[in-house]
């Protein structure tokens, strides 16, 4: 069944004289995704991110979300998409409550619907407690936890995330991402831009990483992580009771096998597929014992290091 498109570029440039903050970017991220934008600052994230919610128009190419064209029909854009940047701004004067309301009216929603969503929502994000204090007297955390509230208001199917756990110490990381990780389950496509590698592969099942408005690399961090640090190959952790010469030699015959290396009670098997089943049928076949076996997996700062280190 063919999966419907959120979110996609298409050549997507933009300059600013003879500066390109993004270079001929082509995207495609799929409806109920949970997308990372990586990068380092001036990498060209937040400036891919205005693109597409229409608030800054492209050089050339084009960005689309839902197939609306964002340069040309930005509203039918914004009616459909949630942006939390990294600084926001609330009126401080007034309660958490307060604030939700306003947001609430400008979308269009008032009354008892409005009451009922902003409880809610509230009640989402832990802050249901807190809901009538003023905002001024509330941490960094407790503004960014507000801020997810104050953009699910109107209930959007896209929703922008930029650096959304900067400033915030572990426990309100942990707090946004457990939030993020449940709108992901509502089935809310979420594109989270952040040069917090950890926290990205939290919560993201699959990355861009961007280098100098170039995407230089995509797709899950398995595939990446073979791609950038296995050379494109499969690497296989093998323990077995008693490793021996016949075993690591059936291994190694094994179509698809490129290299068996052994140290103590494990084995790791480079091949070009995952060949976990040929790998367990080949040690009890040659009377062995078998006791666990894993794919080797990678993680986000080693990949991340390899592309910049390249770039």
């Amino acid at each position: 069944m063919s999966m419907q498109i959120a979110v996609e570029t298409e050549e997507l440039t933009k300059k600013y004289g003879s500066f390109t903050a993004v270079d001929k970017l082509n995207l495609r991220i799929e409806k109920g995704e949970a997308f990372g934008f990586l990068g380092p600052n001036g990498a060209g994230k937040t400036t891919t991110i205005l693109m597409l919610l229409g608030l800054t128009e492209p050089t050339s190419g084009s960005a689309r979300v839902f197939g609306y064209n964002s340069t040309r029909e930005p509203l039918k854009v914004k009616r459909i998409v949630g942006y939390m940047p990294e600084k926001i701004g609330f009126y401080e004067d007034l309660t958490a409550r307060q604030n939700l309301k306003y947001t609430a009216q400008l979308n269009g929603l008032t009354g008892a619907e409005a009451s009922q969503r902003i409880d809610q929502l509230l009640e989402m994000v832990g802050l249901a407690d807190d809901a009538d204090k003023v905002v001024h007297k509330f941490s960094h955390g407790m503004k960014q936890r507000l801020g997810i509230a104050d953009m699910l208001i109107k209930e959007p199917e896209v929703v922008f995330l930029d650096e959304p756990t900067a400033g915030i110490d572990p426990k309100g990381i942990d707090q946004i991402l457990g939030i993020i990780s449940g709108m992901a389950k509502r089935g809310i496509t979420i594109i989270l831009s952040s040069h917090q590698l950890p926290q990205v592969q939290k919560v993201c099942t699959r990355v861009g990483i961007l280098a100098k408005g170039r995407l230089v690399a995509e797709g899950s961090v398995d595939r990446l992580g073979r791609e950038a640090v296995a050379g494109g190959r499969f690497r296989v952790d093998v323990q077995v009771a008693e490793p021996n010469t016949k075993l690591v030699k059936s291994l190694r015959q094994i179509r698809g096998v490129l290299n068996v290396e052994k140290s103590g009670n494990s084995l790791l098997v480079s091949c070009d597929a995952d060949l976990r089943p040929q790998i367990a049928k080949a040690i009890v076949e040659s009377g062995g014992s078998l006791i666990g076996m894993k794919i080797e997996e990678y993680g986000l700062e080693e990949i991340y290091r390899k592309y910049f280190r390249e770039g």
